[in-house]
């Protein structure tokens, strides 16, 4: 069900979205082919209630995939996507999903089970879909979820199928390392490789 458009939310009323599940979004029959799958950990509590990706104010995601060229317009999601920004989304090839279904505070609360079971379905998901790329947000979620601890960041070195396989930094505001312009670096390399960009990479100090 649709959310009402708001931009506050109280700690009891995000609180009371802990363990609720966001639809993935995916390009549609009428839509051109998934061609950049991105995966989140799992949905963070503003994400459950806005029913929206990455939704959090202080997330980087949209404002790095905006500086590497992904997106072509401003997406500000904090108080729920629009149509028109999904649809943006999907009509550039692009779709999201997370490793784990169910919504948390953090990451860090979700059992090595959670991560190992995500794994699974993230896998069959993109045998169903043939995405072009698979970036997955996250190295710490991609060691557990794959049972792969010695993983590091960037293109991995086995596909999934005909799946190329990229591990790229979190956007969350809680990961201090990374700014708007590193993170569009990132995603940009991903998104070359997948066909959704192709001009040259954005300079981190840019």
């Amino acid at each position: 069900m649709p959310q009402p458009r708001r931009t506050r939310f109280t700690r009891a009323e995000l609180e009371s979205f802990n363990g609720a599940t966001v639809p993935d979004l995916l390009p549609g029959p009428d839509d051109p082919p998934l061609r950049l799958l991105f995966v989140g950990i799992n949905p963070g509590l503003w994400t459950a209630a806005t029913q929206t990706h990455f939704a959090h104010p202080v997330n980087r995601f949209y404002p790095a995939l905006l500086r590497a060229g992904i997106i072509t317009r401003p997406i500000n999601p904090a108080d729920g996507m629009t149509d028109d920004d999904r649809a943006h989304l999907r009509e550039r090839g692009i779709g999201i999903t997370n490793v784990v279904r169910r919504a948390s505070a953090r990451a860090d609360e979700l059992t090595r089970a959670e991560l190992r079971e995500g794994g699974e379905r993230l896998r069959a998901l993109v045998e169903e879909r043939r995405p072009r790329v698979v970036a997955v947000a996250g190295i710490t979620a991609y060691r557990g979820a794959f049972g792969l601890p010695k993983a590091t960041a960037g293109r991995q070195p086995e596909p999934w199928g005909a799946s190329e396989v990229w591990v790229v930094p979190n956007p969350s505001g809680l990961n201090a390392h990374e700014t708007v312009a590193s993170l569009a670096v990132a995603y940009g390399e991903a998104a070359r490789a997948a066909g959704v960009v192709a001009d040259e990479p954005p300079q981190p100090g840019a």
